[in-house]
């Protein structure tokens, strides 16, 4: 039912957003047409009018000559065409064709804000009719002409009336579909920012990790080259496949820029690559224990994903900030929530280790993030006896009861 009420409003709206949007031109030329044709019929269907001579066809042609401008100078236009039917009226031509141009004017000054223009050039037209009809009528042509019929003005106003009211109807629903059409394109735009920050998280996450890990290693081979070739060779193969491993997961987000509509080609990672870490890690020099507390089940995709960049993360800061030679990450599993703690026993060498939750750089921004888009709670900071942890709860439903935060119960 909803889809054909939408196919039975699409003509309207497209005739409602489009209509006074074209050349001004050519409905000037086609208004002008049928007032021309229009006035030599009402001439021959009114009797007791003035016969229309060159200077009423200059009157009909004046109007529409005016419409011209009417989207450039609104106003100026409503007012000037009221002029002209005021005088086509006091003239004492046949009625009918002269309010074509008044109406589109007036339209055109409604669907533009300018309201009050096009109920005031009415409001003066309706005034100067009845006051030719019922007072001017002894001095203005035609000779020997009586005052107007009530029923016929009252009719008249009634019909201009409703006029503006369909105007006033279009100028609404105009400024709806306005208003509809810039939400669409904000929440468009807010997606696309979502999903640029999504990517920049994800490439941030991958690079930092992979690089940090990189560069310790080059830095043990350097050292070995000479003395421990063997070693060195160790470093030299971890660097080669930290490096692989960093091009096999910026490969699929970066497939993302090019085809955002295609599905990713490799499941995002989760907590089962957490022995990768691990042995990361050890490759590091850091030593790294993995607990585990409740039963494990399935997470939903994104708070998998979150929960291994927050480890990622974590023992990537341990292994660049810290002069800790070990590592804890404990997994707790609740009823209604993940708990995810990763805490070191070693003393600060800078970075975001030190200082506020928020005082460390882009890492930490972007654990935040990940755990607040959840739902989540985030707390970084010392130890109490040393070294640094950062604490994690990420909710699997909506609520995420005290008990469930750590310290686990």
């Amino acid at each position: 039912m909803g889809e054909q009420r939408e196919r039975l409003g699409s003509p309207w709206r497209r005739w409602v957003e489009r209509t006074g949007r074209g050349p001004a031109w050519r409905s000037a030329l086609f208004v002008a047409v049928l007032a021309q044709l229009g006035a030599g019929w009402a001439g021959q269907a009114q009797t007791g009018r003035v016969t229309l001579d060159w200077f009423g066809r200059l009157l009909l042609l004046l109007g529409p000559a005016l419409l011209v401008l009417r989207h450039r100078y609104p106003v100026a236009v409503a007012f000037g065409v009221c002029a002209v039917t005021l005088t086509y009226l006091g003239a004492g031509f046949p009625y009918g064709p002269e309010f074509l141009s008044l109406g589109v004017a007036c339209f055109a000054a409604v669907v533009a804000g300018r309201r009050w223009a096009a109920w005031g050039a009415v409001g003066l037209v309706c005034a100067g009719h009845l006051l030719i009809g019922h007072w001017l009528y002894r001095w203005l042509p035609p000779p020997g002409d009586g005052p107007a019929s009530w029923t016929r003005d009252v009719g008249a106003v009634a019909w201009i009336l409703a006029v503006l009211a369909v105007f006033e109807l279009v100028r609404v629903r105009r400024e709806q579909w306005s208003h509809e059409r810039a939400a669409r394109v904000a929440a468009e735009r807010m997606r696309v920012d979502e999903a640029r920050l999504r990517i920049a998280r994800e490439l941030h996450d991958v690079l930092a990790h992979s690089i940090s890990v990189i560069n310790v290693q080059a830095g043990v081979g350097l050292a070995l080259i000479d003395t421990d070739p063997e070693q060195a060779r160790t470093a030299l193969t971890t660097i080669k496949e930290a490096g692989k491993e960093a091009l096999g997961e910026v490969r699929p987000v970066l497939d993302t820029l090019r085809d955002p509509g295609e599905a990713p080609r490799a499941p995002a990672p989760g907590l089962d690559r957490i022995p990768e870490l691990v042995e990361q890690a050890a490759a590091a020099g850091l030593a790294v224990e993995v607990t585990a507390e409740g039963t494990a089940r399935t997470l939903p995709p994104g708070v998998d994903l979150a929960a291994f960049r927050i480890v990622q993360e974590a023992l990537t800061n341990v292994v660049r900030h810290s002069g800790a030679r070990s590592a804890c990450v404990r997994l707790a599993w609740r009823s209604r929530a993940l708990a995810v703690r990763v805490e070191d026993d070693g003393p600060s060498s800078g970075g975001p280790a030190e200082g506020s939750p928020d005082g460390g750089g882009d890492g930490l921004v972007g654990m935040r993030e990940r755990v607040t888009a959840l739902g989540g709670t985030l707390e970084t900071g010392p130890r109490p006896g040393g070294g640094y942890a950062v604490s994690v709860t990420l909710p699997l439903e909506a609520v995420i009861p005290r008990e469930d935060q750590w310290p686990p119960a």
